[in-house]
């Protein structure tokens, strides 16, 4: 709703509207690399931009053997998977895809992409730091659905754009995310939202998922919140870990019983 009425306030000789977390901080060029994308690919409707601070990937090195399981490799670099990724490579659920595209079972790559300063078409833009072209909300406005705090909002208006012209992640379009978790709900309605935000997203996507992707994402929704459920041992913020967990498990049998109705 908050986004919807802002973007109804951009004043009419305005051709891009850019949105940003207020716990960023942009490099001095950043809207230069956005604008100048949009300004030399008529195609893109959207751009996003990379968080540099959250940024892990490092040039391969010669002669040094990476476990695939363990390290993910593009081009001539390499990023460390962390340990949802590690068990999704071992049992067989990991995505196919480049980061930022959807798989037909929704769970996808969030490893982002090496700085080179390249574009690299995707499906996901993140709410951080995406902007697109005005001509696009003519069409589309911000889903009712995540009014308030909607995780995965981004996405659900990714996928839609897509309709409308290709999303792009600029590697050159830099900033640092700090996360300021003020402005998220407790860690029970996040686990929750987690998964049946994860479903709406999922069905924006895929409307009609085949037997094998319906499987693909209930093992993969299953096996993260065991993952998480491990937390309340290997870190100090237990509590934490164990609320998002029970809101993870009744967020799953929700979508079972009372699925979200798209919007």
């Amino acid at each position: 709703k908050q986004r919807n009425f802002g973007v109804n306030q951009v004043g009419n000789t305005i051709d891009v509207v850019c949105f940003l977390d207020d716990d960023t901080v942009l490099e001095p060029d950043y809207f230069k690399e956005v604008l100048n994308t949009f300004l030399n690919n008529p195609e893109i409707i959207g751009v996003g931009g990379v968080a540099v601070n959250e940024n892990n990937w490092k040039v391969k090195q010669p002669n040094v053997t990476y476990n695939k399981f363990r390290y993910y490799q593009f081009d001539n670099y390499v990023v460390k998977e962390g340990l949802r990724n590690v068990v999704r490579n071992y049992v067989g659920l990991q995505s196919p895809l480049l980061p930022g595209i959807l798989p037909e079972f929704s769970h996808g790559r969030t490893c982002g992409y090496p700085l080179t300063g390249q574009l690299h078409e995707v499906d996901l833009l993140i709410g951080m730091s995406m902007s697109f072209r005005k001509s696009l909300f003519k069409h589309i406005s911000f889903s009712k659905y995540f009014e308030g705090y909607g995780l995965y909002e981004d996405a659900d208006f990714s996928l839609r754009a897509l309709k409308y012209g290709k999303n792009c992640i600029n590697t050159a379009a830099r900033l640092a995310h700090y996360h300021d978790a003020s402005g998220r709900p407790n860690q029970y309605k996040y686990g929750k939202m987690v998964v049946r935000n994860g479903w709406y997203v999922w069905r924006v996507k895929n409307p009609n998922p085949t037997i094998k992707a319906r499987f693909k994402f209930h093992s993969t929704s299953f096996l993260l919140t065991l993952i998480r459920m491990t937390n309340v041992i290997t870190t100090n913020e237990r509590q934490k870990a164990l609320t998002e967990s029970l809101g993870r498990v009744v967020g799953w049998f929700s979508i079972i019983f009372n699925p979200p109705k798209q919007i």
